[in-house]
């Protein structure tokens, strides 16, 4: 169980990673039932960690039935919340941690906001959208223990690998083009990664267009690869062209 400030969310990606390689999901109805000292909507410190445990048992020890308690750094002691108090349709006010109530331990497990100290110590952070466009998966060994997938050491004996992967979201990288480089006609291809350095489109009707289009001049051989003229069918209805190098 985790307490965290009732003016935030938990961050399950946060709690995930806090709390890896173990799973993390949210208490079901058939988890109360299993804990009926839990009153949903109302659980509080009382029920849960070192003040549900009996006096000279601890953490762990033989025994222990309590469940475990990890606090939000900011529940610091001498600090005063409101919390439930494990009865239908009743809280506890002026709770003070440290005195009323301890933890097992601290886990980050509340959602980051703007202005919240950054964890190295340099200032109030600062949010801002961003895109995944590359992620790195630290496997472990489950999937490899899972396929009995082993290689020889140097020893010539056998091991269980230990598995990883990565990989570049090149439509999302796409994304992030059109979006940083456009206009209000549309794309502009940043010139490192156009497919021609000129694109001449011919469309509509007008034989003169096809004509003018067939008849531009060609690139040299240097630049040919990065051009390209292409001429729509004469079918379509006319449309503007535009063209950049």
């Amino acid at each position: 169980m985790v307490g965290i400030p009732g003016d935030r969310e938990a961050d399950m990606t946060r709690l995930e990673a806090a709390l890896a390689p173990y799973g993390v999901e949210a208490a079901t109805e058939e988890d109360f039932a299993r804990h009926p000292q839990l009153v949903k909507g109302y659980i509080g410190p009382g029920a849960l960690g070192p003040q549900a445990r009996a006096e000279g048992v601890a953490r762990g020890d033989e025994g222990d039935t309590a469940i475990p308690y990890l606090l939000d750094p900011r529940i610091v002691p001498g600090t005063r919340w409101i919390t439930g108090a494990n009865e239908p349709g009743r809280h506890v006010f002026d709770l003070t941690a440290g005195r009323d109530f301890v933890g097992d331990g601290t886990i980050e497990a509340a959602e980051v906001r703007a202005g919240d100290p950054a964890p190295d110590g340099s200032g109030p952070l600062e949010l801002a959208r961003g895109v995944e466009i590359g992620h790195i998966f630290q496997l472990g060994r489950k999937y490899a223990e899972a396929l009995d997938l082993r290689v020889l050491d140097e020893n010539g004996k056998q091991q269980v690998v230990t598995m990883g992967s990565y990989g570049i979201g090149v439509t999302r990288c796409l994304a992030l083009l059109a979006e940083n480089n456009h206009d209000e006609l549309g794309l502009k291809w940043p010139i490192g990664v156009a497919p021609y350095q000129v694109h001449l489109v011919a469309t509509g009707r007008d034989q003169a267009v096809f004509d003018a289009a067939d008849s531009s001049p060609r690139p040299s051989r240097a630049t040919a690869s990065r051009s390209a003229t292409t001429t729509a069918p004469r079918s379509l209805p006319a449309s503007s062209s535009r063209t950049r190098s």
